[in-house]
């Protein structure tokens, strides 16, 4: 039997000796890297966690203490060692655990981390919802150095180091977000960890005591828990952490687990505010994912013994980046910004083609979105590649720092409606309803390759005010006979139908063929729409003359295009049946046809949902 069966709770560990415990980081890294090759997920940056979470679950209570992960995606070691061993070979998949801490799945999953920078603030609030009960315990706050390029991490930051709370922040640095960190904070840390004088100190010191006869080994330990004040008095060094606060312990090997151990077992005793700063290497144990950290920070699986990943070819996301590119070539005023996602919205070309236009801001959808207002004012062509479930933190620049002035500026919104594996928190449901809630806000959202980059040009050059084009992620659905001519609809009329389908995106391609499968029993009519928001005026015109309309919408119920066209009937007096069938809940992780048939939005949906209004009738 492994040590990793002979865990059933955290608990477990007390009982595993030093050596043991080695081991069983090992055995974890190995479980996590046969299952992410099958099942996809984020593997390097787990591997990088892996000792820093055996420290955590030996050194803390599972009853008293609490630990929230930052974002989530290096929370697989925490998943194993908490009681999900048997279920870990059905991660990311419908009806198996998320790949995210989920509280619904556990009790040792604290808060649901899907976006970044949230960690601190949470802790922080649970630190003191514990004092203010009298709890005992303590909360700890695990943070990579990615994420504190987010505006929220030092709010965070700034309020809990205020408090006399139990609050243990544990800074996991391995120098990269998805892609490489940016900015002050990337610099401050590097200095931290390579401050050259501390360390030849350091050093010098550690082999003169450790000779020492009789005392030198206890000496060692003694300075190695006082490192802070040596470090101190010494090098005369104050971090921005000790500014906000807190007591700075580090930085530490956070691959070394006897020096976790210690320093944890020192930030329990503080009885304040710590920050442990911990230096990781992401991928760490396998060789494939530390030469390349970004290409398996997600991955889709890939082959364990060569590190080939699978998948590959054409995709939305890269048909937007090769449009950018070709225009950037001809417009010199083009300019591209992403955060931290250079890979994932398809920019990688551009970044190495355009340099000195491409801008990746960090994880900071709320300055990149002002940032490109700015850029707009200034006389440039600016385009925000953004996943829509990050977009949504950026509403407040959007509306207050973009739409007021009527800058123009192009959002090209990847991974939009039903994003397969990642589950509640990256699904890309909500952004036709808060865009079209913004004055001068225009939104595509194309079904091919070809109607996106004949959206992005429109967007570019044709429209004003804020502009959205948001595309599905992976690979285009083939539509036979469908040749788009960037219009904002295409009508495909039946002379002989009372029923009019209306639709846009790839849910067009699944409308057709529910309305092959009935051509012999009923005639329909099909509008596929290209500019989802505002509607045309003719869209209105065509779905009046029918008896009865039904929109299937990838996308949130509230506020989405099906109940904007539904109010503009009603306000034009139509006495038709209208329905809607769009979605009205969070979708878990499964794999995008499981998840549009959980919403009735498949071909199969799709068609009981026709005859069902048609048995009605009859």
């Amino acid at each position: 039997m492994s040590l990793l069966e002979k865990i059933q709770s955290p608990a477990d560990l007390a009982r595993l000796s030093s050596a043991q415990l080695d081991e069983l980081c090992e055995e974890l890294r190995g479980v996590i890297i046969q299952t992410v090759s099958h099942t996809g997920g984020h593997l390097a940056s787990n591997l990088g966690v892996v000792e820093l979470t055996v420290a955590l679950h030996r050194l803390f209570s599972s009853v008293d203490d609490r630990i929230v992960w930052d974002v989530g995606h290096q929370c697989y070691a925490h998943k194993l060692l908490t009681g999900r061993a048997a279920q870990f070979e059905h991660l990311r998949k419908s009806q198996g655990i998320s790949g995210f801490p989920r509280p619904q799945e556990s009790p040792y999953d604290t808060f649901v981390a899907g976006h970044s920078s949230t960690s601190v603030s949470a802790a922080n609030g649970l630190a003191k919802a514990k004092t203010l009960t009298g709890e005992s315990g303590h909360v700890i706050a695990v943070i990579g150095d990615g994420a504190m390029t987010g505006g929220l991490a030092y709010e965070g930051l700034c309020n809990a180091g205020r408090s006399d709370d139990r609050l243990i922040v544990v800074l996991n640095d391995n120098k990269m977000s998805i892609n490489q960190n940016v900015g002050f904070v990337a610099r401050h840390l590097s200095n931290l960890r390579t401050g050259r004088g501390y360390q030849r100190f350091k050093n010098a010191v550690n082999k003169s005591v450790s000779r020492l006869p009789v005392v030198g080994k206890p000496l060692h330990r003694l300075l190695s828990r006082t490192k802070m004040s040596v470090k101190q008095s010494v090098y005369h060094t104050s971090t921005m952490f000790e500014e906000m606060g807190f007591y700075y312990l580090g930085p530490i090997d956070g691959h070394n687990l006897n020096d976790l151990c210690r320093a944890l077992e020192v930030a329990k005793t503080a009885n304040r505010p710590v920050l442990l700063h911990a230096i990781t290497e992401k991928g760490h144990g396998y060789a494939q994912a530390v030469k390349d950290p970004d290409v398996f920070h997600g991955v889709s699986g890939f082959d364990v013994e060569t590190g080939t990943p699978a998948g590959g070819g054409d995709s939305f996301s890269k048909t937007a980046g090769d449009c950018l590119c070709e225009t950037a070539e001809h417009d010199d005023k083009l300019c591209v910004v992403t955060a931290a996602m250079t890979g994932g919205t398809g920019l990688s070309a551009f970044a190495a083609r355009f340099p000195d236009r491409f801008f990746d801001v960090g994880i900071a959808e709320e300055h990149a979105t002002t940032f490109l207002s700015g850029l707009a004012v200034g006389g440039c062509l600016p385009v925000f590649a953004v996943y829509s479930t990050f977009l949504q933190r950026a509403y407040d620049q959007l509306l207050n720092d973009t739409a007021i002035m009527n800058n123009h500026v192009v959002l090209a919104v990847d991974r939009a409606g039903i994003v397969p594996d990642d589950g509640e928190t990256h699904q890309g449901l909500f952004d036709v309803s808060f865009l079209s809630t913004i004055p001068h806000t225009t939104i595509y959202s194309p079904a091919t390759y070809e109607e996106l980059a004949l959206d992005m040009k429109q967007a570019l050059y044709r429209d004003t005010g804020i502009v959205a084009v948001r595309y599905p992620r992976g690979a285009q659905v083939a539509i036979p006979s469908y040749k788009p001519d960037g219009k904002p609809f295409a009508y495909f009329r039946n002379v002989n139908a009372r029923t009019l389908i209306v639709t846009y995106g790839r849910l067009f391609s699944h409308a057709l063929e529910a309305v092959s499968a009935l051509k012999e029993d009923l005639p329909l009519s099909v509008l596929k729409l290209n500019r989802v928001h505002p509607l045309p005026a003719e869209v209105l015109r065509i779905a009046a003359e029918y008896q009865r309309v039904i929109f299937f919408e990838e996308g949130n119920r509230m506020g989405g295009v099906a109940q904007q066209l539904g109010a503009a009937l009603l306000e034009n007096r139509f006495f038709g049946q209208y329905e809607m069938h769009t979605i009205d809940r969070f979708i878990p992780a499964c794999s995008v046809d499981e998840g549009l048939h959980l919403c009735g939005l498949d071909t199969e949906g799709m068609i009981r949902a026709i005859r069902g209004g048609e048995d009605r009738d009859r």
